[in-house]
């Protein structure tokens, strides 16, 4: 098959978060297989720089980037919108048999769906567990919805879903049940297969090897609950922990870093900023528990604090993972005590942490492989060939 992954950034803008490693180990699987990847992306690195690459080949994927008209719209705001992705859909859209469109919220997804329907190619939507109205800009989003977002859902030939949450959300803006199909993320399982000896994140931070240690790890966002696990590590049960929060600042540190002094747990608390490679997995191998408070969709990171025999706690705000809870962690209500009551009874209790881990290594190397994830994938596609071509739905 000729591939078309549409995605706003890739690889090496890690600072993006999840979309990017699934776009990217999908796509090089399905190399692998012997199908024909190409990626067309813009050339977002991060708020202050833009990749100077405009077409490579990478692990045998094909990525062209297109120039944003703002990179400092595209890093803050999320305004992605390269001038000459038009042209390159207008000219070569007919040259793939199939799209998957990751990510919801993106301006030139406007440009994809009328060439789509113009040229009668089969694409498939991948929102990632972004297609709730989230914290900020919600009456732009719903503006979106109605010109673009509704149009484009409904005129796919498939939607792909991290749950069976996501699965109703789809529904719930018009998608028919039948073109929704539940594909997780995957875990490359080889870049865990030899961890680094535990001692190098602490001994960098200046934690002790004996203090109990909680690891956040994803964007600084306000969406994540990072406010809710400030609050609950103030609890008298957790003093004598601390917390390291890594990942790049989405708008949130500031906010972050004063709640921290409110609640009196300064001392307590590391920021690391964004790790990559071996200093992300020396991160998780030092901590003893892993845990997002909130989350939408499917976090890698989740398989990632997993694949390292990390036990994860995390809440049941907006999302859910039926493999998780009393298997590889916990999942509690989304309040401060109850949060606080998990972390204390993970950290007090060496053989739950043994335990949790142990289950969580196993359920991760039998299910989110990307192999099977591509498996999956792969189906699909085939399935988006032999149904109906594109067409405007109203």
């Amino acid at each position: 098959m000729k591939i078309l992954q549409l995605i706003p950034y890739f690889v090496p803008a890690w600072n993006y978060g999840g979309p990017i490693p699934v776009a990217y180990n999908i796509s090089k699987e399905l190399v692998r297989r012997g199908h024909k990847v190409t990626v067309y992306t813009t050339d977002t690195l991060n708020a202050d720089s833009r990749i100077e690459e405009k077409e490579e080949v990478i692990d045998g994927v094909r990525v062209k980037r297109f120039s944003n008209l703002s990179n400092f719209l595209a890093a803050k705001h999320h305004l992605f919108f390269p001038p000459s992705l038009i042209k390159a859909l207008r000219d070569n859209l007919s040259e793939f048999e199939v799209i998957h469109v990751h990510e919801y919220w993106v301006l030139f997804n406007a440009v994809l769906l009328h060439y789509a329907q113009k040229y009668r190619i089969p694409y498939l939507v991948q929102a990632h567990g972004s297609l709730p109205l989230m914290l900020s800009k919600q009456s732009i989003k719903r503006i979106f919805n109605l010109i673009v977002g509704y149009n484009l859902l409904r005129s796919a030939s498939k939607a792909i879903a991290l749950t069976s949450v996501e699965a109703a959300q789809y529904e719930n803006m018009g998608v028919n049940k039948d073109r929704i199909e539940v594909v997780p993320n995957g875990i490359d399982l080889s870049e865990y297969a030899n961890l680094p000896p535990r001692g190098g994140f602490r001994q960098k931070y200046g934690l002790g090897p004996d203090e109990k240690l909680a690891l956040y790890l994803g964007r600084v966002h306000q969406s994540k609950g990072i406010d809710l696990l400030v609050e609950a590590f103030a609890s008298q049960e957790l003093d004598e922990a601390k917390l390291a929060v890594v990942g790049p600042d989405d708008g949130y540190l500031s906010a972050l870093q004063k709640l921290i002094v409110q609640v009196g747990i300064r001392n307590r608390v590391v920021f690391t900023g964004p790790l990559y490679g071996e200093d992300k997995l020396r991160a998780y191998v030092d901590a003893d528990v892993f845990v997002t408070p909130s989350f939408y969709g499917f976090p890698v990171t989740f398989l990632e604090a997993c694949a390292c025999g990390l036990p994860v706690v995390t809440t049941q705000a907006r999302g859910e993972l039926d493999w998780l809870n009393d298997q590889a962690g916990m999942v509690v209500p989304y309040d401060e005590r109850s949060l606080s009551d998990a972390i204390f009874r993970v950290l007090s209790d060496k053989k739950m942490r043994q335990d949790l881990g142990q289950r969580g290594k196993s359920i991760v190397a039998e299910r989110f492989t990307w192999q099977a994830v591509a498996d999956k994938v792969e189906r699909v596609y085939l399935n988006c060939l032999f149904s109906p071509r594109v067409e405007k739905r109203g």
